[in-house]
């Protein structure tokens, strides 16, 4: 049983990600560089549960639904701990999202809105999110 509601809602579209998509691949490589292969699990984690409140464009709700901010030109995507941490824990009417997605989901997607809607390349790893997660979800 999930901990929130709206968790419910992202259940299925989760299940079919997690069946169709490949992992995301992001490790450091020989020497401290960065060797990085993203797939397009990402964007089908967003499309599938991000963009339902958050719109095709990261923009946010309007309308009745403002009050879901924008991801699109946030600054706060900057910092890599809020981001997994907010998706670890939720927020508001935003369910976390630990019972439904692995970290390497949660990391390609927040990559994706990183890259995609920002401009901030530095990948999110599915183990900053594992250690992070874990720490956030002990906090509360």
């Amino acid at each position: 049983m999930s901990r929130h509601p709206a968790a419910a809602l992202v259940v299925a579209g989760a299940a079919v990600l997690a069946a169709a998509a490949p992992a995301l691949r992001a490790q450091d490589g020989p020497g401290g560089t960065s060797s990085v292969e993203i797939s397009d699990e990402g964007e089908q984690v967003y499309q599938q549960i991000c963009q339902s409140c958050h719109m095709a464009d990261a923009r946010g709700g309007a309308g009745a639904g403002t009050g879901i901010p924008a991801l699109a030109d946030n600054p706060r995507m900057a910092d890599k701990d809020y981001i997994i941490k907010l998706m670890a824990t939720g927020r508001g009417g935003m369910p976390w999202f630990t019972d439904v997605l692995t970290p390497e989901q949660i990391a390609a997607v927040l990559t994706h809105v990183r890259t995609e809607f920002n401009d901030f390349p530095e990948p999110v790893t599915a183990q900053e999110v594992a250690r992070l997660a874990g720490s956030a979800s002990a906090e509360q």
